[in-house]
């Protein structure tokens, strides 16, 4: 395909809702919490999304579920990913979240690659049932249509090279409303492996009229300017480039103002973000529990950095945030940033495999409004 160089956007037109940045947080499970969210929009404008929750969930009041629906006091636009496989769950969901939780943006998953989501035929492998998808999206956009919410999809280039959907899923989205469609340029065989193919972003682009976001392979905010000159996309969506460096959302902000901007915060910088992190979660989930979710995103941040393996070990253990600030207190205030991760994949990668699907999934493309199995809180974040 050839593509002629396109204008960077300056914003992301969602029906009533715009966004300046055109740069979307992805949803990711167990880090886009609210504090998260909080963490990256205090770097940086955008659309900051909480981590994928089920429509059965909502519907039916799952502790569980609801208690990810909590928003941080400054998030004036709250975006929710839905999971849902049955149209009547979805529309029920999307009306909830619009007339009881303010939502102002609504994103269903049609993309998900882990096996307990796409073995009951949600996630990723969904989209292959193009009257399925139709009519969750038809339901989920009737639903939030009288609260003035636009309701967008994120999906994959398909199953895997021999059952690819995204051209179909762009064609389904734009007949039922949708105010956008995401495309990760891997099918879900792929998952987060290998490379992203962007060239598939600029087909989907030539495919539809409504706004076709990019993601795959976002880790520097220079990848975001060429994946929307060279695809045409409307916008970015960024995932594992922000892991343990949310400070890329305000090189994001200013790349797309126009700016070459690449921040190399010294380990002093990236302690007092971790401390901040840290404090963030704690005043969402109490100290013990605030403490314990932070431990993932030790080795995202010291990624590349030569704090000693001890130190890291005492890092990813710590219980309290007094603990916490004796720890940072040891790490060198002066120490460069590493360079040489600049560009580098972050986050887990992994290798391709086979995709578990239901049983006789790919006999046919029409899923008749099929209601499949959906669990009220088992998919709840991934």
């Amino acid at each position: 395909m050839t593509t002629t160089a396109a204008a960077v956007p300056r914003e992301l037109v969602l029906g009533p809702l715009r966004v300046g940045p055109p740069v979307v947080l992805a949803p990711m499970a167990g880090i886009t919490n609210a504090a998260y969210r909080r963490l990256c929009r205090e770097q940086g404008a955008g659309l900051y999304v909480c981590e994928m929750i089920t429509s059965r969930g909502i519907v039916e009041r799952d502790e569980v579920t609801l208690s990810m629906l909590v928003f941080d006091e400054l998030e004036d636009v709250r975006s929710v990913q839905l999971y849902g496989t049955d149209p009547v769950y979805v529309g029920k969901a999307a009306e909830i979240l619009c007339a009881e939780y303010g939502v102002a943006h609504i994103d269903l998953n049609f993309g998900c690659p882990v096996p307990k989501v796409t073995r009951k035929g949600g996630g990723g492998a969904l989209p292959w049932k193009r009257r399925l998808l139709g009519d969750i999206l038809t339901a989920a956009v009737k639903a939030a249509e009288p609260y003035g919410v636009p309701v967008t999809m994120k999906t994959r280039k398909g199953i895997d090279d021999d059952h690819l959907t995204y051209l179909d899923a762009g064609r389904v989205a734009q007949e039922s409303g949708a105010a956008a469609i995401a495309l990760h340029g891997r099918t879900v065989s792929q998952a987060y492996s290998g490379t992203a193919d962007w060239e598939a972003i600029g087909n989907l682009v030539s495919h539809v009229d409504i706004p076709v976001l990019g993601n795959g392979d976002i880790w520097e905010a220079a990848d975001a300017i060429r994946m929307v000159t060279e695809t045409g996309a409307a916008g970015v969506v960024v995932g594992r480039g922000c892991l343990g460096r949310p400070w890329l959302f305000r090189d994001l902000a200013a790349a797309f103002a126009g700016q070459q901007v690449a921040t190399l915060p010294t380990l002093g910088e990236v302690a007092a973000m971790m401390r901040r992190h840290a404090e963030l979660l704690c005043q969402h989930m109490g100290e013990e529990r605030g403490c314990k979710e932070f431990r993932k995103h030790v080795s995202w941040y010291l990624k590349g950095f030569a704090a000693g393996g001890e130190l890291r070990r005492s890092l990813a253990l710590v219980t309290s945030l007094r603990a916490l600030d004796e720890l940072l207190a040891r790490l060198d205030p002066d120490e460069a940033f590493p360079v040489a991760e600049l560009g580098t994949p972050r986050g887990r990668q992994g290798s391709p495999r086979r995709v578990v699907l239901p049983e006789g999934w790919l006999d046919d493309t029409d899923g008749t409004g099929t209601a499949l199995r959906e669990d009220a809180a088992e998919m709840s974040g991934g």
